[in-house]
């Protein structure tokens, strides 16, 4: 901002921001100059509209027919011409640049000079109606000439009050073009407005200035221009006065109003008046400012970079949202309004990119935070690392278009870390319900900020403030085969504890390989048509019939169901997988599921297979859920039956044994292939030391599946009661 950017005050007035001067900087007017200022306004609009109101309604009987124009005059004609002689509030707020005490001057001297005028005026009009006759004063509007006793000075003030008028309206708006072209906000039309002398003055500003105000000259009457003019006035005014009101209402603690008089009611006040007026005096010019003004608003809000001032509509969000937060009561949740809440814990985002778009995509509307453990003891360190973090993956999270929050942590160990973001992440109602991860397996990691065109070092370049480049601010995808930060141990601990505080898990496998777009922001359209199968079985301990109605099947048919709302997967085929029992007759698992689907609203394709590794396996009753070796069996087994789920998968999804969309036969399959698998994911056992062989069957479940997310869910997401 330039050091004279207070003219900005109309710049704000202008947007959707209200009034937000600068801070204290070399002769501005600064914080104080400003508050000041805006609580003034808010008692001076309404008390010169008010007098003015009944000076000219003293005369409301008495309105004749204007000899220039043949018009007869009303109070709004006649308020529109009196306006103007007492305007020129923000007179000094344009020029406080050139002032010793802004902070002093500006108020002091706006309420002196509007009292002084008006004084003045009234005196006059008084003094006028008692000397001279009706007639005269009707046909003859320079009558001062002849009862002046010098009549050289009428005209000498005249050309007095003109010249001021003018130079201090030249002043003023040559400044506020100089510091909206010091923005950058219109581009090359306001470019040269940037030029200054030597001692910093804009005489290319005031140049601009000067031909507009020519333009406005070609009206040639005075009338029609003081109508125009006035709205204009009013619009600014009313901006003022909203702007005091809305910091009034937002109870921001640093606005202290030193006058008084102020209070929310005589900002109302003004409001109503600067705006009853405007439609009064001119319906068209009223409305043709306010959409002058709603598109200049609209511009700023659109090319506005990062600057210093202050935004009221900051101040507004904030007591709003925590207005309305105190009432999001968690003791009123119910499952109809159930959504995904997402915690996703990145450890570095080169590598994580696809899955950050996934969960974005998941969300539904819903939470979505970016975690991330700093490992350290705060103890043991002289200042806070992750705090200068912030700002890094706040820049990932415009950079990669998702609307997500970021909570960092510093702790000794991943583990302790997610049970902190998971315990204190959100805020009263909006708080995660659902833990996403990363699969845990031996793949190399992949840089994808190399091949997304988002993170591009070109685009880095090229935005204001993007300086280093993102891909600076995170480091390098970890090299294969080096040690990691989460061994496998606390990863399977990880799970376990998010299941243990009753949050949902998801598992993300192969994340890099979802066709691209699907990821993308548009409607999906594309000639490749994609499946998503949803497994509602778990795999590892199969059971059929009963068991597809339980908590975590639902949880994944909704998860699947609310990926396919998202546009970018509409033309994505919905497929449900029904395990069919050894001695079940085929035909009533799928009548049963078929009725459930209506009762919940979804769409979705129902098939049943046979299989044969799983069928025996049925049997209920001696075994613990956390068991995933099902009823005692041996490793052997347990990897036997693991295979054999991977490979029914892999089946099903038209690709035989050898591949997979990650296997080596993915790209010869015809027709519609799968772009995502949903599958049931274990409980883990409750002996940690089976964590490590509980890890090695997931790997084989999933490998070679293409992208793949293991989901359980603790908690009921669906309701069929009326």
């Amino acid at each position: 901002m330039a050091s004279e950017s207070s003219p900005l005050l109309a710049y704000r007035l202008l947007g959707e921001e209200g009034v937000a001067l600068p801070a204290n900087g070399a002769g501005g007017p600064g914080g104080a100059s400003a508050r000041k200022l805006s609580t003034f306004l808010g008692v001076v609009v309404p008390t010169v509209l008010s007098m003015f109101s009944i000076v000219v309604f003293l005369r409301i009987a008495g309105y004749a027919e204007d000899y220039t124009t043949g018009a007869v005059m009303n109070f709004a004609s006649v308020f529109a011409v009196l306006f103007n002689g007492c305007t020129g509030i923000m007179a000094g707020a344009n020029m406080s640049g050139e002032l010793k005490d802004p902070s002093r001057a500006i108020p002091l001297g706006t309420i002196v000079a509007v009292a002084y005028t008006f004084f003045v005026y009234v005196l006059l009009f008084f003094l006028s109606s008692f000397t001279c006759d009706r007639t005269l004063l009707q046909e003859d509007y320079g009558f001062f000439r002849a009862i002046s006793l010098w009549p050289p000075l009428v005209l000498i003030g005249i050309y007095a009050t003109a010249l001021s008028a003018s130079m201090s309206s030249l002043i003023g708006a040559s400044r506020i073009l100089h510091a909206l072209a010091r923005d950058d906000l219109f581009g090359v039309i306001l470019a040269p407005a940037k030029v200054v002398s030597r001692g910093g003055n804009p005489w290319a500003a005031v140049l601009y200035s000067w031909g507009l105000v020519q333009l406005v000259l070609l009206a040639g009457k005075l009338n029609t221009l003081a109508a125009v003019v006035t709205v204009f006035y009013l619009v600014a005014y009313a901006a003022v006065d909203l702007s005091c009101l809305s910091l009034e209402w937002a109870s921001a603690p640093n606005f202290r109003p030193t006058f008084s008089l102020f209070s929310w009611h005589t900002c109302l006040l003004g409001v109503a008046s600067c705006l009853l007026m405007m439609f009064l005096i001119s319906p068209g010019a009223a409305g043709g400012s306010l959409l002058l003004m709603g598109l200049l608003a609209a511009l700023l809000t659109a090319r506005g970079g990062p600057s210093s001032w202050g935004y009221v509509s900051q101040a507004l969000l904030f007591h709003q949202v925590r207005k309305y937060l105190l009432r999001l009561d968690v003791r009123k949740d119910h499952v109809k309004f159930w959504r995904p809440q997402l915690l996703l814990l990145v450890g570095n985002p080169r590598g994580a990119l696809p899955l950050l778009r996934l969960a974005n995509q998941l969300k539904k509307g819903g939470l979505y935070v970016l975690g991330h453990v700093t490992l350290g003891d705060l103890d043991s360190l002289p200042s806070d690392p992750v705090q200068p973090q912030y700002g890094a993956w706040l820049s990932l999270v415009d950079r990669a278009q998702v609307k997500a929050f970021v909570d960092l942590t510093l702790s000794p160990s991943v583990r302790q870390g997610a049970q902190h973001l998971l315990r204190i992440s959100g805020l009263g109602g909006m708080k995660p319900n659902t833990l996403v991860l990363g699969f845990y397996d031996d793949a190399p990691p992949q840089d994808h900020f190399l091949t997304d065109p988002a993170f591009s070092e070109p685009a880095d370049s090229t935005r204001e403030g993007s300086s280093p480049a993102l891909s600076t601010l995170f480091p390098p995808p970890r090299a294969p085969g080096s040690p990691r930060a989460l061994n496998p141990q606390d990863y399977v601990a990880t799970v376990a504890d998010a299941l243990k505080m009753n949050k949902n898990v998801v598992l993300a496998r192969a994340s890099g390989a979802l066709p691209p777009e699907r990821l993308s922001r548009g409607s999906g359209g594309t000639s490749q048509l994609h499946h998503v199968d949803v497994w509602p079985l778990n795999l590892l301990r199969p059971r059929g019939g009963p068991g597809y109605v339980d908590v975590c099947g639902l949880f994944l048919l909704q998860m699947a169901t609310i990926l396919g709302m998202v546009p970018a997967w509409h033309s994505a085929r919905l497929r449900i997988f029904l395990c069919l029992g050894p001695r079940e007759a085929p035909g009533a698992a799928e009548g049963r599921l078929r009725a459930l689907l209506s009762q919940l609203r979804i769409r979705a394709e129902v098939q049943e297979v046979v299989w044969g590794e799983g069928a025996g396996a049925g049997e209920p009753e001696a075994e613990e859920e956390g068991d995933f070796v099902n009823s005692g069996r041996g490793d052997a087994e347990a990897e036997a039956l693991a295979r054999s789920a991977n490979a029914l998968v892999r089946a099903q999804q038209g690709r035989g044994t050898g591949g997979g969309p990650g296997g080596p036969e993915g790209g010869d399959a015809e027709g519609p292939i799968t772009a995502l698998t949903f599958l049931y994911l274990p409980r883990p056992p409750a002996d940690p030391a089976r964590y490590p062989r509980y890890l090695a069957l997931l790997e084989t479940l999933t490998r070679d599946l293409g992208p793949t997310l293991l989901v359980h869910g603790v908690t009921p997401v669906t309701c069929t009661d009326l």
